[in-house]
């Protein structure tokens, strides 16, 4: 009986072309060969989160430097909604679980924004990286959403391009989020642990492309609020119609 599992992804930091050889690093090259228990001539799909997916046999299967071969694009690089979450951080372990979310629910750009009630000043950005990364390898994302600088509310607000509308998620009330403007380019902003104070929703009103919307009679924490409307929004607006 053959093996019908689906292949292993895995992400490499190069750009894929087909024919290509690729000797992977010490911790991929352990987890290909002892994890997975790969040998050669097995196959395995790539993605470099530039040029799509590509199905590659295994050469050489050792577990300090494997080495792979490129056959051919099994999926061109994906275009996903232009939709970005702008989200104040917040504490270790619930931030790494929501940035992995994020990707799977197909983001294109994750902003991290430093408000008045903001209580973490640091971003670990590449382990942000890496838990997306791990993701697009689990859910069959090719592009691997980008990193923003992590800037303040009010520089973001001056810079923010005018074509793209705003959604930032007011616990105070505002628009049910199904009957807001919904047309990309879009972001959603989620505030701080404690909300956005005062002067920080004015300043929000008031800005010519952002709309405040409500995620509905709960109170939610900062995490699930940033599912529930990357949801939503994808549902109504996004790629998943």
């Amino acid at each position: 009986m053959s093996d019908t599992r689906p292949l292993q992804r895995l992400f490499v930091p190069q750009r894929l072309a087909q024919g290509l050889e690729i000797t992977l690093e010490r911790a991929q090259s352990h987890y290909v060969a002892t994890v997975l228990r790969l040998q050669e001539g097995d196959e395995i799909l790539l993605i470099d989160g530039e040029t799509g997916e590509w199905r590659a046999e295994i050469m050489h299967a050792h577990a300090k430097a494997a080495l792979l071969r490129t056959a051919a694009q099994t999926r061109p690089l994906e275009t996903p909604a232009d939709l970005w979450l702008c989200f104040a951080p917040i504490k270790r372990g619930r931030i790494d679980w929501m940035i992995e979310k994020a990707c799977e629910l197909g983001v294109a750009r994750v902003v991290p924004v430093m408000t008045q009630r903001t209580i973490v000043d640091r971003l670990a950005d590449e382990r942000l990286r890496q838990h997306m990364i791990e993701a697009a390898e689990q859910c069959g994302r090719t592009h691997i959403p980008e990193i923003a600088p992590l800037a303040r509310l009010p520089a973001l607000l001056n810079a923010w391009p005018t074509e793209r509308r705003l959604l930032f998620c007011d616990e105070t009330g505002g628009a049910a989020l199904g009957m807001a403007p919904l047309d990309a380019p879009a972001a959603i902003l989620i505030g701080p642990e404690g909300g956005f104070t005062a002067a920080e929703r004015d300043l929000l009103r008031t800005h010519p492309q952002a709309t405040a919307v409500s995620l509905g009679p709960r109170i939610l924490r900062a995490d699930t609020a940033a599912v529930a409307a990357l949801a939503a929004w994808q549902a109504l607006a996004g790629d998943w119609r």
